[in-house]
């Protein structure tokens, strides 16, 4: 009776620790599978940022005959017209590889192109390379991506005027700064807090719950901070990182 009894236990105890090791594997699983679709990402937006780099690259001579051409026949004006434009597009590109990241760098040159084509001026301004953030790549993506997605999609609601979003990333002796700021919708008082909560949504501010509770995660994972302002004229989520 006591060896059955034994025996009981020991089953007991040994399913109890298979479900604790399963629990375990499956939360792992489910961690490395959130870590490779934002590093596949990462990897898209590399591979299109250097296909964008090498047109670039090959358009120079292009551009370089055709303002030659311009002069030649003495269209300065028109060579002008032409140099703002090509300046401009280079401009794009030059804006978003500032950091010392290249999946930041990636990500950012990705959001604009979509901005772009949603009708949004997208302004970055990179005070900081990053160099001694101590933020896996992947993780500082994730957020980036889902503090700017949220803002794409709250200027979904702007039919006047014009839609603007504008990403600051700087850096003092105390830490990291990243500000994501729209000119969309005011988030109501009421709601500032619960956007944050997992899995809140509501009509109006359906998709920011899972994004901005993602973020949430992260940052508490790496001793982050975030704030957000909102009124009539704009939305601001401002992102931090103590040295």
């Amino acid at each position: 009776m006591t060896d059955a009894r034994f025996y009981l236990i020991l089953c007991a105890v040994s399913v109890t620790v298979l479900a604790v090791c399963i629990l375990v594997i499956k939360k792992s699983f489910t961690r490395m599978k959130k870590q490779f679709e934002t590093l596949r990402e990462s990897f898209e937006d590399l591979n299109r940022l250097n296909e964008k780099l090498r047109m670039d690259r090959h358009d120079y001579l292009n551009h370089l005959q055709v303002v030659y051409g311009l002069m030649e026949l003495g269209e300065y004006d028109e060579m002008t017209s032409y140099l703002k434009k090509v300046y401009k597009e280079l401009l794009k590109t030059g804006k978003a590889i500032k950091t010392s990241k290249a999946a930041i760098n990636a990500l950012f040159a990705a959001k604009m192109a979509e901005a772009e084509k949603n009708g949004v001026e997208l302004v970055i301004e990179v005070k900081s390379a990053l160099k001694n953030l101590n933020v896996e790549d992947w993780e500082l993506c994730k957020v980036l991506s889902n503090l700017i997605d949220n803002a794409l999609k709250a200027l979904e609601d702007v039919e006047k005027g014009e839609k603007r979003i504008r990403i600051d990333i700087m850096e003092d002796r105390e830490g990291y700064y990243f500000s994501v700021e729209n000119n969309g919708p005011e988030i109501p008082e009421n709601m500032q807090k619960k956007i944050f909560q997992k899995g809140y949504s509501s009509k109006k501010e359906e998709g920011h719950g899972m994004g901005l509770s993602i973020v949430t995660e992260i940052l508490k994972k790496n001793g982050g901070t975030i704030d957000l302002k909102s009124n009539e004229t704009e939305t601001c989520f401002t992102v931090f990182f103590s040295l």
